[in-house]
């Protein structure tokens, strides 16, 4: 029997190291990825559709908003709503201010609204009173699943 040179042994030995570590750092990376982050109580920018108007009523609001001007930011976030009442960010972001400044059943009803505009949107579905229920409460009935109406036929 022969036996391999020190050389080659000890080439394996680091290889596997290095694949080790390889596989580690991989690992730690794609486990990072996947960990959820806590939500930002912070206000949403115009989306594309706001009006120019409402647009930069959102814009000045979400300054005061970062002052934590709440009562100057719940004005401009009230006109952005009553501009253009279709536009969920707007109703998100005045219940973000109504919230920062209290009480947060003034909040709710914007948070639901807002949610009931933008059916699944991420930030809005998680705004700070969902994430105390767990869901939302929808104005809109929900539709029954493969409409059997909650019963299985």
């Amino acid at each position: 029997m022969t036996q391999k040179p020190k050389a080659t042994k000890k080439r394996n030995v680091v290889g596997t190291y290095l694949w080790i570590g390889f596989f580690l750092l991989v690992m730690g990376i794609g486990g990072c990825a996947g960990t959820p982050q806590a939500p930002k109580d912070e206000p949403l920018p115009p989306p594309e559709n706001a009006l120019p108007l409402v647009g930069q009523l959102i814009i000045d609001g979400n300054r005061l908003f970062a002052e934590h001007r709440w009562t100057s930011a719940i004005g401009k976030y009230e006109e952005a709503v009553q501009a253009q009442p279709t536009l969920a960010e707007a109703h998100y972001n005045l219940g973000m201010a109504l919230y920062k400044k209290g009480p947060v059943s003034a909040a709710r009803p914007h948070f639901i609204e807002a949610a009931d505009l933008a059916p699944g949107h991420p930030v809005i579905w998680n705004a700070p009173p969902f994430r105390k229920y767990g869901t939302v409460e929808s104005s809109t009935p929900a539709p029954a699943p493969d409409e059997h109406f909650g019963h299985q036929h």
